[in-house]
This record gives structure tokens, C-alpha cells and sequence, in this order.
């Protein structure tokens, strides 16, 4: 039986991460001060605030917080951990997070970027802990638009970690208040305003052209390293609500910095190469496409097929995200002239600032915040920012590399007894290392290696499963006419 934890080692070591401490982070890590000083923030402790996550996650780097104003609008805090005040620029941790880039979730295992001490302990927003944290405070009117800004450091503490399947189903009717929600006071009138206020800001960035994709994540369920089953993750009001607050903040992040003449880390998704292929695919359901890229157009034919065919909409969502390819991270001078958007979200501001927990370049963008509400100079050069761009960027696909191996040699174990039989799939990709598929069920991707000829992205095909290998994450496929 493949043990799908040494899979994973592997496929860390193929990828060149680094999931051990060396003996300098080591001896950093022992002697961190058990807690952060809060002395001279903004005290924020007494205020209602929440988390919505995974139920099993512990690396918080977010709480929330909505409320009313007088005349109707609403104002909205989002809290960031300040990791950077537990793992300071030059120290031998940050040196290890920087190796890494990103922790890895594979489904079987979390290899964080920083030690489970720090990220799911110091630095974490944990329930009941006092913390320092970045504050991005946005006033909001009542159809959601931005109309102040203000960012600053504070002191917080989590009154409640809630979990995305709990809140959502009591959001979306299909379940009860979560016992956490009941028994303290005011919270699911607090949660019930941040729904409403997440629903603005999303209808906001649908008129701006933001696509509404539903992509269903698949991952492997396991216990001791084996796989116990494959799991799908959709979205639902729960996930949608802290999307958008996120969204919001790393937009305000992006838009905070530039205001400020600081140079900055961008998150942007190119204008997709393949729109050609994006049209021809919208033709294939009736609707038509200009012939240049067009994000509100997109965005308007996605809106209707999801009206038409919700059932089938995750399967057109991840063609779709295939097809405008994978994000980057940029330098982002001030009063550069030439700078590129976010195509998915219609937003030409766009950091990654929310997670300093879990992604590098939030971090490194956190200093850069700290440094301008303190009126510091910059802690990075712009070469270095340039440098730690392109870095952040191949360690996400590294570790994008390591997951799908993971997640492939799951599906391979549980596919191995069916040699021979043929399942209804969805192309994913066609390249120059071949044509990839993924099945509708069990949500499995692997490789076509006979029969393959014609296929492209988003096409429907059936294909019969001719060989797995675990240990390798290999599923290979035939087409069938």
C-alpha cells in the first residue's frame, strides 16, 4: 500500500522545499518570547470580533468585524495577524518561510511555511487570545461602495472561531445556528450584517466585470498516510463571505500602498491567452463572446449559464479558470504606467496581504504596511521586492505541483480496482507535455495517453482508465469515441 505522506515528502524534495527547520531557526524558535508586547496599539480587545475557517485549521490570520452606522452604511474591519512582529526580516525564520514561500496542504498533511509554534501558536488569531494585528478599516455606503480608508496597527482577540460548513448551512437555511453563534450575545446579528455586507461588495465587483466562478476543489481524506476517500469542496455564503471581505482588503492594501508612493507586490492575472478558446467554448452553450478579451462579458455569460445549469457550472468554472491561467506575483512601482490588473476580479489594485501565516508575499507585504504607517522607510529595494516577486510566484507552483501529485496518487489508489472501466470527464488542459483530464466522478485528474487527438479545454470526452501508479501519482486514460 503507498503511503501517501511519503508521497508527499517526495514530492517536497522533487520540488526543492525545505519542511525542516536548519539549527539556526531551530534555536530561534526555542527562545521566542512566549507572548507578543501590545504595548502602545490600539486596544481592540473589548470589540465583538470573529473568525470564519476550516474546522480544523489553527493558522488564523484573519478576524472580522462589521457595524452599523447612522445613515445607513456600514463600517468593516478586517484584522491581519502581525506575523512580522513574531518572525522580524533577516531572522533565521524568516529566512526558512522565505525558502518556502507558502505552506502546502496535500489533504493528508499541512507543511506550513512557518513552524506549527508560530503559525498556529504566537502569531495565530486564536479564540481568546490577545494580539497584535493590521487593521484595513473600510466605510462603507449603503450599496457597498468604499467611501474611507484607513489602515493601522492594533491589539484584537478572537471571540469565536467559527467554521465555514456550520455557518454556512445556518446561512443558507439548511441548518442550525451553530452552538457558538447562540451563545454569545449579538453574534448572529453580527454575522447576519457581515452576510449583507459581503453580498454589496460582491455585487459591486459583478457590475465592475469580476467573474463568479464556482470550482469545486477535490482532496484527499487520510489517516496515518493512507487515503481514506476523495473530498469535494464547494463554495457556499459562509466561504463567499470572507472571499469578499479578503478581496475588499487586499484591494485597500494594494490601493493604501500606492497612495502612500511606496513600491508594493501585486497580485495580477494576466489578460488570458487563450480567449480564442474561451470564446469557441461560450459558443458551444449559445453564447457569444467579442472577439478581444472582455472581462464583462465573460462575467455576464457566466452569470447566465449559472442561472441555466447550476449543476453542471463548477465543471464550465474550471475550464474557465484553466483557460486564464495561473496568477503572479509583480513589482508594483508608484506612478507606474504600465501596470496589469487582475482579470478575474476587474481590479487594478490587487495585493495578497491577508495570510502572513501561509504566503510570503503577505508577509513581506505586511513590513511594507508597518513600515508606512510608521512613516519608515522601506525595509526591501525594489530589486529585492522584484526578486521576491518571482520567487513567491514558482514557489506557488512548486507547491501547486506537490498537491496535485498528492491528490493524483490518492485518486490512484482508489481508482486502481477499476482498470478498464470508462467515466464521462472534462478536458483540463492540452500543452506540450500532453492532454489532461479530469472526471466528473470521483473528481480525479490524470494524463491522456492514447486518443487524445482533438481534444481542448472544457470539451466533455469519455475516457477509460488503462493504468495508475500511486507511488508516482500517475492515472493514465484512453479516449473513447
Amino acid at each position: 500500500m503507498t503511503d501517501l505522506d511519503a508521497v508527499a515528502r517526495q514530492a517536497l524534495t522533487d520540488n526543492h522545499f525545505q519542511p525542516e527547520l536548519d539549527a539556526d531557526a531551530q534555536r530561534e524558535l526555542a527562545t521566542l518570547p512566549s507572548t507578543s508586547g501590545l504595548g502602545g496599539l490600539r486596544d481592540l480587545c473589548d470589540l465583538g470580533w470573529s473568525s470564519i475557517d476550516n474546522a480544523e485549521s489553527k493558522d488564523l490570520d484573519q478576524i472580522e468585524l462589521v457595524d452599523a452606522l447612522p445613515d445607513g452604511g456600514v463600517r468593516l474591519r478586517v484584522a491581519i495577524a502581525d506575523v512580522d512582529a513574531i518572525v522580524p526580516k533577516g531572522s533565521a525564520l524568516d529566512r526558512h518561510a522565505a525558502a518556502n514561500a507558502t505552506s502546502v496542504y496535500t489533504g493528508i498533511a499541512v507543511y506550513p511555511m512557518l513552524p506549527r509554534e508560530v503559525s498556529e501558536g504566537q502569531s495565530s488569531l486564536l479564540e481568546g487570545a490577545d494580539r497584535p494585528v493590521v487593521v484595513i478599516e473600510l466605510e462603507l455606503t449603503r450599496d457597498g461602495t468604499v467611501r474611507a480608508r484607513d489602515v493601522y496597527r492594533a491589539a484584537a482577540r478572537n471571540r469565536a472561531k467559527l467554521a465555514y460548513d456550520s455557518v454556512g448551512s445556518w446561512l443558507e437555511g439548511r441548518g442550525p445556528v451553530p452552538p457558538v453563534v447562540a451563545a454569545m450575545p449579538g453574534l448572529e446579528e453580527q454575522l447576519w450584517l457581515q452576510d449583507r455586507t459581503a453580498s454589496l461588495l460582491k455585487s459591486l465587483r459583478e457590475k465592475a466585470g469580476a467573474l463568479e466562478l464556482d470550482t469545486a476543489e477535490a482532496s484527499a481524506v487520510g489517516q496515518n498516510g493512507k487515503v481514506q476517500s476523495i473530498t469535494v469542496t464547494r463554495k457556499n455564503r459562509a466561504r463567499d463571505l470572507i472571499e469578499d471581505f479578503m478581496i475588499a482588503a487586499n484591494v485597500a492594501i494594494a490601493q493604501y500602498l500606492a497612495d502612500e508612493q511606496r513600491s508594493a507586490i501585486r497580485r495580477v492575472v494576466r489578460v488570458p491567452r487563450r480567449w480564442d478558446r474561451i470564446v469557441a467554448l461560450a459558443a458551444t452553450f449559445g453564447g457569444t463572446l467579442p472577439a478581444t478579451p472582455d472581462a464583462r462579458a465573460l462575467a455576464d455569460f457566466l452569470a447566465v449559464r449559472r442561472a441555466a445549469d447550476p449543476l453542471r457550472f463548477p465543471d464550465l468554472s474550471l475550464s474557465i479558470v484553466k483557460l486564464l491561467g495561473p496568477g503572479e506575483y509583480v513589482l508594483d512601482r508608484p506612478g507606474a504606467a504600465d501596470d496589469e490588473g487582475h482579470f478575474g476580479l476587474a481590479a487594478h489594485d490587487y495585493s495578497h496581504a491577508t495570510a502572513p501565516n501561509r504566503r510570503y508575499a503577505d508577509l513581506v507585504t505586511q513590513r511594507l504596511v508597518k513600515a508606512a504607517i510608521a512613516g519608515a522607510p522601506a525595509p526591501y529595494s525594489d530589486d529585492e521586492l522584484a526578486a521576491i516577486a518571482q520567487l513567491c510566484t514558482e514557489r506557488e507552483n512548486a507547491a501547486n505541483r506537490v498537491e496535485r501529485v498528492t491528490r493524483k496518487a490518492a485518486a490512484a489508489l482508489l481508482l486502481a480496482p477499476r482498470i478498464g472501466s470508462v467515466f464521462d470527464a472534462i478536458v483540463t488542459g492540452v500543452n506540450k507535455d500532453g492532454t489532461y483530464v479530469r472526471l466528473l466522478s470521483p473528481p480525479a485528474e490524470g494524463r491522456v495517453v492514447h486518443g487524445e487527438a482533438g481534444m481542448d479545454v472544457g470539451e466533455r470526452v469519455r475516457v477509460k482508465l488503462v493504468a495508475t501508479d500511486p507511488r508516482r501519482g500517475f492515472i493514465d486514460f484512453a479516449g473513447v469515441s
